[in-house]
């Protein structure tokens, strides 16, 4: 079953079309990667898949799980399980990342899990991780570096637990021992039920989160398609290669 189906999606910004008739179907259990040099539209996708108002999406569909999630607004994709890991988190200054999360899973939860669970759910959560207890009263990606914000990131994936993750560019600014921290803990979260987008330039991510498929994307489009080894071709060889070419392995 594809737990997470694009369909001849396109999307504009300012008027200029960055997403161009792009297809791709995921299925449940599976991790695909799509890597691509700067301007390739990769975060342009990231962000018109979770809804951001800035991106124009001028045709095409998305679904999650079989349900036809494109005209949802980014609070209703989240709530019905998508997840998305941006290349840059905001700071909130003023917003404590425990208040965060606590406000987070109370929308995706309800009130089917009580608000003290919720609380031990997060601390305990943490402690895993080997985040430090006073994270939690810091004010929201502010002053963070790009390793907590990562870290944070991926504390926020492990608690809500979503269908589907989409993770731009999450090896950015990261030094090996932080990407090594976080790509496991990614790794972990791997299961029959869950499926991964992950969006990256480096293969490196990908020595610790294996994918099964590998995507190259250029001008809006994927050109090519292939397994895991794709990634190591292109770490050795670059993207000026890659000739567009039709969908051949994104399973459209």
């Amino acid at each position: 079953m594809n737990i997470f189906e694009i369909k001849n999606f396109s999307v504009n910004v300012e008027g200029k079309e960055i997403i161009k008739d792009f297809s791709l179907s995921i299925k449940a259990g599976e991790v695909h990667a799509i890597m691509g040099k700067n301007g390739s539209g990769k975060t342009t996708l990231s962000m018109s898949l979770m809804g951001h108002p800035a991106y124009d999406v001028t045709s095409g569909q998305v679904f999650l799980s079989g349900e036809d999630i494109t005209d949802l607004d980014t609070e209703e994709k989240a709530r019905k399980g998508l997840f998305l890991g941006m290349q840059h988190p905001v700071a909130i200054p003023g917003v404590s990342v425990g208040n965060f999360l606590r406000t987070a899973l109370k929308n995706v939860w309800g009130d089917k899990v009580p608000v003290t669970e919720i609380r031990k759910r997060i601390k305990d959560e943490a402690q895993k991780m080997k985040i430090p207890a006073e994270f939690l009263s810091r004010s929201l990606n502010d002053g963070f570096s790009g390793g907590e914000k990562k870290k944070l990131e991926t504390l926020q994936l492990s608690l809500l637990a979503p269908k589907f993750a989409i993770m731009d560019e999450t090896d950015s600014g990261l030094d090996i021992d932080a990407l090594k921290s976080v790509a496991e803990k990614i790794h972990s979260l791997r299961s029959p039920e869950r499926g991964f987008l992950i969006i990256t330039h480096y293969q490196r991510i990908l020595n610790y989160v294996k994918p099964d498929y590998v995507h190259v994307m250029i001008n809006g489009k994927i050109v090519k398609s292939g397994g895991p080894e794709l990634a190591l071709v292109l770490e050795s060889e670059g993207y000026e290669g890659m000739s567009p070419v039709k969908n051949e392995g994104a399973k459209a």
